[in-house]
């Protein structure tokens, strides 16, 4: 391993972008959009003493569901992000997040790719892991519940049962919204019927429904099986969530709701959520999200790990993030390099038995593979 760094400080010399474009296994279906693949910011960060740092701006499925796209993110931080970053101490990675934020509160996802970069420059040059640089890491594998779509019950029962024979996930997500109410809430109890139980089931709506619907049919979903309902209602309709969470026996798991620890705290004092779903990119990075699971622990609120469709980058950033918070017990959905027909790192991250393990090298431990990036780059 290289000598760890031993100065007081260490300043960034530039910020480098790539837009990549990533061909997805099959296509993944959301409630208001198809992914067939996935657009990758890539980000390089140089500092001084050849210290390099790499993280990824990736939404799911374009700006549908935040605002942001990677083309918006690289103008975004090839014109505004990087000339600031550009002279800071990379030493210092929770002041420069709270700089970004100030910089581009709106823009989670590009700052997301920005921070990352920091974190690993500061674990590499300082030959240590991201996550002791956060406390240290309360475990060191993840369990992963993989998102099944939108597509028809059969299709839907196949994928799951040839993933339960591998051994690869021992726990699923199912995409609602795309269908009406009835016909959504059938095909997702003729799913449970034909699992039997061989898996826990949550669902996923990305707030499709209205509180008269959620109202009517969620006693259906629990009654078939399903404990967890991700964002059953839009993200804004707090009190709604609140009085479906005292009705429903399944918990309820705010994702669009919580983007930064003021969405934790409204959701908190309004007993809204049994459980916050945290995003890197949703919340700008990896400092937002560690305030959020704070407050979420103090409130005694789980947490879960989501994804956005990460690389082997972005999801051992996102490991490395929630292996060191205690909050973390409602499991993660680290799946996207499952998702991908391809990857940007020399060793993909590992799967074994269902869960992601923690990478141990470095920085996040991963090393991008220039070839790779280069047959993923958009001409």
């Amino acid at each position: 391993m290289p000598a760890a760094h031993t100065g007081v400080e260490l300043r960034v010399i530039r910020l480098e972008t790539r837009l990549l474009d990533i061909p997805l296994v099959r296509p993944h279906k959301f409630s208001v959009a198809t992914m067939h693949s996935q657009a990758v910011l890539l980000i390089r960060l140089v500092a001084e003493d050849g210290v390099v740092g790499w993280g990824e701006g990736v939404v799911p499925g374009g700006p549908w569901w935040g605002g942001e796209s990677a083309e918006s993110m690289a103008a975004l931080v090839e014109r505004h992000l990087a000339p600031m970053v550009v002279g800071q101490d990379v030493l210092r990675p929770e002041l420069l997040a709270r700089r970004l934020e100030r910089l581009a509160g709106g823009a989670p996802f590009a700052r997301s790719g920005v921070e990352m970069a920091v974190w690993d420059a500061a674990g590499r040059a300082l030959n240590v892991p991201v996550h002791q640089l956060l406390g240290g890491a309360h475990r060191d594998r993840l369990p992963v519940t993989w998102a099944l779509g939108a597509e028809p019950a059969k299709a839907v029962v196949e994928e799951a049962g040839h993933l339960l024979a591998e051994g690869r996930h021992t726990s699923f997500k199912l995409k609602m919204g795309t269908s009406p109410a009835p016909v959504d809430v059938a095909r997702v109890t003729a799913i449970a019927d034909a699992l039997d139980g061989a898996a826990p089931l949550a669902v996923d709506l990305n707030g499709a429904w209205d509180e008269y619907t959620a109202r009517r049919w969620l006693p259906a979903l629990a009654d078939a099986g399903v404990h967890l309902v991700e964002q059953p209602l839009p993200a804004e309709q707090v009190g709604g969530l609140a009085r479906l969470r005292e009705r429903s026996s399944a918990a309820i798991m705010a994702d669009e709701s919580v983007w930064t620890p003021g969405d934790a705290l409204r959701l908190a004092t309004s007993n809204a959520a049994d459980v916050l779903a945290l995003k890197a990119g949703k919340s700008g990075g990896l400092s937002a999200p560690r305030r959020i699971a704070a407050i979420a622990e103090a409130a005694g609120i789980a947490c879960y790990g989501g994804t956005t469709i990460e690389t082997s980058l972005g999801t051992a950033a996102c490991a490395h993030l929630f292996c060191a918070l205690p909050a973390l017990r409602a499991g993660t959905e680290l799946f996207g390099p499952f998702l991908l027909d391809g990857d940007i790192a020399t060793e993909p991250v590992t799967y074994e038995g269902g869960e992601l393990l923690l990478t141990s090298g470095p920085g996040f431990g991963i090393t991008v593979d220039e070839d790779k990036v280069a047959k993923y780059e958009r001409r």
